[in-house]
Parts: C-alpha cells; sequence; structure tokens
C-alpha cells in the first residue's frame, strides 16, 4: 500500500462516525489535498471535479476565486439567492521535529484520547477554514428534498497570507445579497464585524565581517510555546520565539566582550504568534563558559513572566561544532537585536465601547537574518510585522510607528494598503434569524459580537455594496498553530444550524 493511501484511510477512519457524515467525509478528503496559501491549484481541480460530478454550474475569477452555483430546492426554488462563503487555503505550520512537506503530503487526522477533538499530528489541520468548505460542498451535495435557497457557494484563494482572493474577486460572480460566512470558531456565537489590518515588511542592511580565528559558537534555540493566531489568541499574552531570542542574543552580546551575532531566524506566518526561533552566536573561546549562564538567566527570567501560561516553553543553548566564518557587523547587529526588542507586539489597545474586544493589536511574526551561500554586499535582514484594529486611525498609527522605528535604523519599508474591517449592523436581517436559529438549537440566547480577525466579510460587503452578512462556526481552538483542533461535539449543531437558517431563507421571495 502506498503511503499516500495509507494516510487517505488513515484520515476516512479518524473522522468515522462524525455527524454529519457527508462533511466529515469531504473533510477526510480536503485533509489529503496540499493547499497552501497562494498554491490552490489542487485544491480547486478538486471543488471543479466535484462540481461537474454533480452537473453544477461554476465560474472562476482570474485569481481562482470559485462560485459554485445550486438551484433552490424543497420549496425554496422561487426564494433569493444565498452566498455560503469560506477560503480554501490553510496555515501550514508545524513543529520542528515533524518531517512533513505542505506542498506534496497529506494531513495525519487523529482525535483526541477523549475523542472531543480532531486534530493533525505535529501540524496545522486545517479546519480554518475546511470545516465551512466542507459545509458548503455538503449542502451543494444535499438531495433534492433539501429545503433550501438558491445557493451561490464562493470558495476564495489567498485568504491567510493577504485576503488577496477577497481582495481581487470578480463581484459579477454572485447575484445574492444575504451572505453566510462559515469561518469563525466560536460555537455558538454569532460574528456581525471584524477588525482591519496590515502587514509591515522591513529589510535592514547588514554587513557581514570575518569572526576572528579560534572564536567558539553557540546557537540558543527557543521551542515549546503555544503559537496561535495573531488575532484571536493576541490578548492572551502567549511568548514570542523571536522576542524570547532576541532577549537572549542581546544578553549573550552584552555580557560577552566580543560576542558577536551570527544568525537569528524565527517565525514565518504573518498571521501566526511565533512559536520557535534561534539565534547563532560566536564568543571568544576563553569566555565560552559565560555563555551558559547568561542564556540560564534570561530563561529564568521568561519562566517567571510566562511560565504560568507557557508551561512548555523551552530555551537551551549548545556550541555549534562548526562555527561561522562570517557573522554580523557589531553595529548592524545592535540594530537587528534594538528592531526586535523595540517593534510593537501584543495589544496595543482594549475597545472602551465592547468590554473584552481587542482593538488594536500587532503581531511581531518572523525574522528571518543570516549569511546566505553567497558572501555578498547588500545582504538584508527581513522581518515581517501584522497589525490589526478595528479603528483605521488606530490601525495606521501603529503602522507609522513602525515605519518610524524603521527609519531611524535606516531598514526599508513595504506598507501595502490596510484590508477594512467589518462594521457592525445591528439590524441586519440575516442576523435576526440567524439568532432565532441557534437559540432554538443551544436554548440560550447566543452571543453577538465583533471578532479582532481579518475575516473576509469587510472586503466582500465592499465588494458587493448591500451584502448582508453573519459569520459563525464549529469551535476550533490553536488556528494557525500544530495544536489547530476543532470540537467535534460542535460541527453537528453548526451544521444543523445552517441547515435551518437556509430552510428560514428559503421562505423567502423578496
Amino acid at each position: 500500500m502506498s503511503p499516500a493511501l495509507a494516510e487517505k484511510q488513515r484520515a476516512v477512519a479518524a473522522v468515522a462516525g462524525l455527524q454529519p457524515p457527508a462533511l466529515w467525509r469531504f473533510f477526510a478528503e480536503l485533509s489529503q489535498i496540499p493547499r497552501p496559501s497562494k498554491h490552490e491549484e489542487r485544491v480547486l481541480e478538486w471543488v471543479k471535479a466535484f462540481a461537474n460530478e454533480r452537473s453544477l454550474n461554476y465560474r472562476q475569477d482570474t485569481v481562482g476565486n470559485l462560485v459554485i452555483y445550486r438551484s433552490g430546492s424543497g420549496g425554496g426554488e422561487g426564494a433569493p439567492a444565498v452566498v455560503i462563503q469560506g477560503h480554501l487555503d490553510m496555515v501550514t505550520e508545524k513543529n520542528s521535529n515533524v518531517e512533513h512537506d505542505f506542498f506534496a503530503d497529506g494531513l495525519t487526522l487523529r482525535r483526541t484520547e477523549d475523542d472531543a477533538w480532531l486534530m493533525a499530528s505535529g501540524t496545522t489541520l486545517g479546519a480554518d477554514n475546511g470545516i465551512g468548505v466542507c459545509a458548503a460542498l455538503a449542502l451543494l451535495d444535499a438531495p433534492q428534498s433539501t429545503k433550501l435557497p438558491p445557493l451561490e457557494c464562493l470558495f476564495t484563494v489567498d485568504e491567510e497570507t493577504g485576503l488577496t482572493g477577497a481582495f481581487q474577486l470578480d463581484a459579477s460572480m454572485l447575484s445574492g445579497r444575504t451572505m453566510l460566512n462559515l469561518d469563525t470558531e466560536d460555537w455558538p456565537e454569532i460574528f456581525i464585524g471584524c477588525a482591519g489590518g496590515g502587514d509591515s515588511r522591513l529589510s535592514l542592511p547588514v554587513a557581514f565581517a570575518p569572526v576572528p580565528v579560534g572564536a567558539a559558537a553557540f546557537q540558543v534555540t527557543v521551542t515549546g510555546l503555544m503559537g496561535g493566531h495573531s488575532g484571536l489568541n493576541i490578548n492572551e499574552g502567549r511568548g514570542n520565539a523571536v522576542v524570547f531570542a532576541a532577549r537572549a542574543a542581546d544578553a549573550i552580546v552584552a555580557g560577552v566582550p566580543g560576542a558577536r551575532l551570527a544568525a537569528i531566524v524565527g517565525g514565518d506566518k504573518r498571521n501566526a504568534i511565533p512559536r520557535e526561533a534561534s539565534a547563532t552566536l560566536t564568543v571568544p573561546a576563553e569566555d565560552a563558559d559565560k555563555v551558559g549562564a547568561l542564556a540560564s538567566d534570561v530563561y529564568n527570567a521568561l519562566t517567571a513572566e510566562y511560565g504560568a501560561l507557557e508551561s512548555d516553553l523551552a530555551l537551551r543553548w549548545a556550541p555549534v561544532q562548526q562555527v561561522p566564518d562570517q557573522a554580523l557587523e557589531p553595529a548592524d547587529a545592535a540594530k537587528v537585536l534594538a528592531l526586535l526588542l523595540t517593534l510593537p507586539h501584543g495589544v496595543m489597545k482594549y475597545s472602551h465601547t465592547v468590554p473584552g474586544l481587542v482593538e488594536t493589536s500587532s503581531n511581531l511574526a518572523a525574522v528571518r537574518c543570516e549569511l546566505g551561500e553567497a558572501n555578498v554586499p547588500g545582504a538584508e535582514c527581513a522581518i515581517t510585522c501584522s497589525s490589526r484594529s478595528s479603528l483605521m486611525p488606530a490601525l495606521e498609527a501603529v503602522r507609522s510607528s513602525i515605519a518610524k522605528l524603521a527609519g531611524l535604523v535606516g531598514a526599508r519599508l513595504e506598507q501595502e494598503d490596510a484590508y477594512p474591517g467589518w462594521q457592525p449592523d445591528p439590524s441586519s436581517a440575516v442576523l435576526q434569524l440567524t439568532r432565532e436559529v441557534l437559540h432554538e438549537i443551544t436554548g440560550a440566547p447566543p452571543k453577538v459580537g465583533a471578532i479582532h480577525a481579518g475575516l473576509e466579510c469587510g472586503i466582500l460587503g465592499a465588494k458587493v455594496p448591500g451584502m448582508d452578512m453573519v459569520s459563525y462556526g464549529p469551535t476550533i481552538r490553536g488556528a494557525h498553530s500544530p495544536e489547530e483542533r476543532v470540537e467535534v461535539a460542535t460541527v453537528a449543531p453548526f451544521w444543523e444550524a445552517t441547515l435551518r437558517l437556509l430552510g428560514r431563507l428559503a421562505d423567502r421571495r423578496t
């Protein structure tokens, strides 16, 4: 049996017996299709094949977004069309000790010991937004006796690395003016607003110089952090591995005369809090014994600050057998560390009008500063930040502070236009229906609020004026990290709510 077939069988076994069967069957299939952001070709072909097998019409725009159409059924034939929306790409994060090629390998699905959650082994699961995508497929595949309005199922691309699909959507593919976005993660909460956001990419020119003969080298690694979604989890004060590695490197450079920073690398995705990072340093051989004590002091300080939350935090230091030939010039190393230790990270401000809602935040997402194979002039240290706010002036203020820091050290800055937030509309007609349905299913009035994350709703609402929208979904935890998991028991009521809500919308005639 081929490894791919074995993985597929494990995925099918992992979802066996879960409700609703059609949704989970599609999710098992989807989990075996590589779909990193900006590389959705194979999953798009899978979705097109799904439509062709069922003789469903579809349209695709130039950026790759796909809309599949289904006529109304079960008495909903004359209702206005409803848009069901989700994104096809997924965040591709894995633990450093896991061998996995997100461009070629399927995911290894597994249930937790208590069967309460579904996860992937050592990687992100892709329940964000795979559950929403598979709910849409299950709706398109529902029997003709199912009471549904005409459906326009919109599958967008490249949501996770810049909302490219939403920004470049050909809105002429949609006629519906009611939309269910199935991309939030707190069942049974209903979301009617989200933050806007924008990235900042800093490129700092740095010079490398030869390391003195006879120097010793050490690598300091930070692992074991929770990481997570840079919007949904930013309020928890989780540790940032890039910042921690910079603290350790800074302490060693300050505490050992002649110490040099050779490299610092950490983080990956703009919308994920960095979980792992490393710094390589050289020191005079006679001072090698000082590194352990300095690194230990940093570890003890970090444990005192974060240990109650980050119980698996590890900061290790070990000699490097092959001492680097080159390290950053001390002045440039100082600039790199100054940036990493002063760029904003975490919550900037909570809302004064919505209790508990993060209004403005920023994520120091990634750094890559190392000598490449060719030691040529013009080397640069690359740093990525991602900022969010429900208030555009506040968002631009944070991005302005990042720009000013970049200017102080001579870094080149790239900041594309920020994407808009989604302004809540408490009088929304689809919101009223959604509240009624979720109240019926759960027995309690659902919470209605806004989310400190970048949903596509704000952009799609601007693209399609008059779109009435809500967002909801099953409970997902650890999104954008290898701890991503979906709570199995919330998927069935999420599905039932979607069917019941669409049944109500099928009764509409205007």
